[in-house]
């Protein structure tokens, strides 16, 4: 594919180094086109030797080539990374005073801009109002991540981590349609991870659920529009995605607390956690140690449902118009296929959407992309094919959309 990279003049413009490479390793041509003020802080012999390819930032360079109608007119994919105030007004009026600007115009293929300024100026109307103009046009304006920004400042408008706009710069190239900003005022709780149930100060018991899948989920609801609140377990170096609440947990037990709290008020609930379904009994105060004292067995108790949880409490009027996705992990075994149990589940649970991944070494778990079925309470059956956890995660949003209230 050919992807363009526009560089805005601020700080974190050295951060697009790393997103063009990513590019570049997944096999895309790119054309980096930087505004002057973006060689200010990275030099053109680096987006040049990371490319590959010449970097101009005025409409007069190559003119046999009419790069400022060319570039767009070819490109598959444009990012624009860091996004600034200054470049995103220019965007939103129409400019072409610049490369970049002139690219935009002609540009006919989705175009993404991934935020970075301070707070003020991200919160500011008029930036607000080019946002959604913008938007509006039909561009796909990232949610800024909150975190460190120039000198001791804290607060929304930090870009987003190159892996993130990575992330959803590829669900761009997968969908055969855009992603649409459908979810607007609505608030979604995720589950996310694998909890974990303590055996003493040092054991536990797991799974091998990394978190993934969820932070897709909630990454992509979120830049559809959503407020996002994410409840995560065991999610060791995962980013927090951008423009989402965190919550995190250990314990199956301290997840159920934090979905039935934020569960109240929410438009939606995806429990795509892997949740113990059992913890010890007994938990020891100390290690437990091996010879004498040692344990023969481990007593197992079973931890609350908190999907089946959620459909109780929808069917009491305490959740009124919640709609609810679950996740299966399924094999099949001598009593049937993944569908046949997954079919099963479905019934048992009561929830709206049921998204089944077959699982096993190298499918699902610890892994970037997935695939299966999503399953509806009305009988409804959809193949969801093989690719990035963030396309699986947008055709779950795609049926989700209808059922919400």
């Amino acid at each position: 594919m050919r992807i363009v990279v526009g560089v805005g003049g601020g700080i974190a413009a050295y951060k697009a180094c790393s997103l063009i490479r990513k590019f570049t390793e997944t096999g895309h041509h790119v054309r980096v086109i930087p505004t002057e003020s973006a060689l200010q802080f990275v030099g053109k012999a680096t987006f040049e030797a990371l490319s590959g390819n010449r970097v101009d930032t005025g409409v007069f360079a190559d003119v046999p080539e009419v790069p400022h109608v060319r570039i767009g007119q070819e490109a598959d994919l444009v990012v624009i990374a860091p996004a600034t105030a200054d470049l995103m007004a220019r965007a939103a009026m129409g400019r072409a005073d610049d490369l970049l600007t002139a690219t935009l115009l002609t540009a006919r293929c989705p175009v993404l801009f991934a935020p970075a300024m301070h707070t003020e100026m991200w919160e500011h109307p008029a930036t607000v109002a080019n946002v959604r103009t913008l938007r509006a046009h039909g561009s796909i304006v990232m949610e800024p991540a909150a975190g460190r920004l120039t000198g001791a400042d804290t607060g929304p408008g930090r870009l987003p981590e190159p892996e993130e706009i990575f992330a959803l710069a590829s669900l761009l190239l997968e969908r055969a349609d855009a992603i649409p900003r459908d979810l607007e005022g609505r608030r979604i709780v995720v589950s996310a991870g694998g909890t974990r149930e303590p055996l003493d100060p040092v054991r536990f018991l797991g799974n091998r659920s990394s978190g993934k899948q969820g932070y897709a989920m909630a990454r992509v609801a979120a830049q559809r529009g959503a407020h996002v609140i994410l409840v995560a377990g065991n999610t060791i170096g995962l980013e927090p995605p951008a423009g989402v609440e965190v919550v995190h947990v250990t314990t199956a037990e301290q997840m159920g607390i934090a979905v039935d709290k934020h569960a109240t008020g929410a438009d939606a609930v995806i429990m795509a956690a892997a949740v113990a379904d059992f913890r010890p009994a007994n938990v020891a105060a100390a290690k437990i140690k091996k010879g004498a004292g040692e344990p023969d067995s481990i007593e197992l108790t079973k931890n609350r449902d908190i999907l089946a949880g959620l459909v109780a409490a929808r069917r009491d009027g305490r959740l009124p118009g919640l709609a609810i996705v679950g996740f299966a992990a399924e094999t099949g075994d001598e009593h049937g296929d993944v569908l046949t149990h997954a079919r099963a589940k479905l019934k048992r649970k009561g929830c709206d959407l049921l998204v089944v991944n077959a699982v096993g070494e190298g499918k699902a778990f610890e892994v970037d992309n997935n695939d299966g079925w999503l399953l509806g309470a009305d009988g409804t059956e959809q193949a969801l094919d093989h690719g990035s956890k963030a396309l699986l995660a947008s055709r779950v949003l795609d049926a989700l959309g209808p059922l919400l209230r």
